[in-house]
């Protein structure tokens, strides 16, 4: 067994925290760039977070020794152990923790897919006293006002996380 995917869960981890503390730093800051700098912070802490599960997942069937590319999510975990016959006590958690309404794990699942969520539909036509070369941009946190709270949450992913990863891997090297 390579471990690269312990390696890689440990490097989300590490990114993440990166992040997190240039987050707090953009926070701070009152440069014109930044609330440019906390976008784009929250998008790329989302994005490791959300990386450091899945590799996480993959870490997981990595340690029974199963065909880790076919694994994108639990699903796909579930679907390997079944082939082989085997059961995981750490499948059976995180499929707890995914199916617990409003854990932290559904709440990064969805604020990572809002990363990705645009709209089609139409802008309104620009009133008379714009002018119709003016670029419109929607932004989703416009005043800024939920950036602590959002940092806080983060905070809090990241340490449940890591909190999850550890202590499923101390249960892992028990066997």
């Amino acid at each position: 067994m390579s471990d690269i995917y312990v390696a890689r869960t440990n490097q989300k981890l590490a990114f993440a925290r990166l992040h997190l503390d240039a987050l707090m730093q953009a926070q701070g800051s009152s440069g014109w760039s930044k609330h440019a700098l906390i976008e784009s912070y929250h998008e790329s802490i989302l994005f490791h977070l959300k990386g450091a599960f899945h590799a996480f997942v993959r870490e997981v069937g990595e340690h029974y020794r199963l065909a880790c590319e076919r694994i994108d999510d639990i699903a796909g975990l579930q679907a390997q152990l079944e082939l082989t016959g085997q059961e995981s006590p750490e499948l059976n958690e995180l499929e707890q923790l995914l199916g617990l309404e409003g854990s932290w794990v559904q709440k990064l699942q969805h604020a990572y897919a809002a990363c990705w969520s645009a709209s089609d539909s139409k802008v309104a036509a620009p009133a008379a006293s714009q002018s119709l070369s003016e670029i419109h941009v929607v932004q989703i946190n416009p005043d800024h006002s939920e950036d602590d709270g959002l940092l806080h949450e983060y905070q809090q992913w990241f340490a449940e996380l890591r909190a999850l990863v550890d202590r499923l891997r101390s249960a892992m090297q028990e066997w």
